[in-house]
């Protein structure tokens, strides 16, 4: 069976997206939890990557780090599931997306961190941050038309995934949204492996000061 090592559920988006890309497809796996930033947290994550960061996907003797190339693996480890678009051109533009969202909105998540039992309205603007909440904007408003939704490309897909702790700092921050993509914003939050996660976050009690600026 595969296991998935995340972290604080609460704060880590990273771990969110591979989580949510294994659970929302019912995929079985065991999931090992490690409270970040606690005595020997990098440690238990080193004995499983050398990047010493969450999330970690082991499969058998099999290794893979990083959200991006977890979707990756589980692509092509299970093609009949639709990570990706069917389509050449929608399966390019759902990668290109989602590399944008791994590379880049630095300054959106510097400054509005993910954090699921927080609540900061209108915390955490600046010039950067409004320019990177219209590219966001932008991408979901072009790919929902492009397919017609529900999802980005669709069906829920990894492009999804990439974007789910997104649709958490929007709401955590009420980033004001038009009405078609407070629809999309709702779908992921409603999904059914999204609220578990959700759950499971708000019974958390660890608190990282570096993601509560707010606090």
């Amino acid at each position: 069976m595969m296991r998935l090592i995340v972290g604080n559920k609460n704060y880590s988006s990273w771990s969110l997206r591979a989580w949510l890309a294994l659970r929302h497809f019912a995929l079985p796996f065991e999931e090992e939890r490690v409270a970040l930033f606690e005595p020997g947290y990098k440690a238990r994550i080193l004995a499983y990557s050398p990047a010493g960061k969450v999330p970690v996907l082991i499969d058998g003797g099999v290794a893979v780090w990083e959200s991006l190339a977890i979707g990756e693996y589980l692509a092509e480890k299970f093609p009949a599931l639709g990570y990706w678009p069917a389509d050449a051109a929608a399966r390019a533009l759902a990668r290109s997306v989602s590399a944008e969202m791994h590379a880049g909105f630095g300054d959106l998540r510097d400054r509005m961190p993910m954090n699921i039992r927080g609540s900061h309205p209108g915390k955490g603007r600046s010039p950067e941050v409004d320019a990177n909440i219209r590219r966001i904007c932008a991408i979901w408003q072009d790919c929902l038309a492009r397919s017609g939704g529900p999802f980005l490309f669709g069906n829920f897909g990894f492009a999804d995934a990439m974007y789910a702790p997104v649709v958490s700092r929007f709401l955590t921050y009420a980033v004001d949204l038009d009405a078609s993509l407070r629809g999309y914003v709702e779908r992921v939050w409603g999904l059914p492996a999204m609220l578990e996660w959700r759950a499971a976050a708000v019974a958390e009690t660890e608190v990282l000061e570096e993601d509560e600026p707010y606090r």
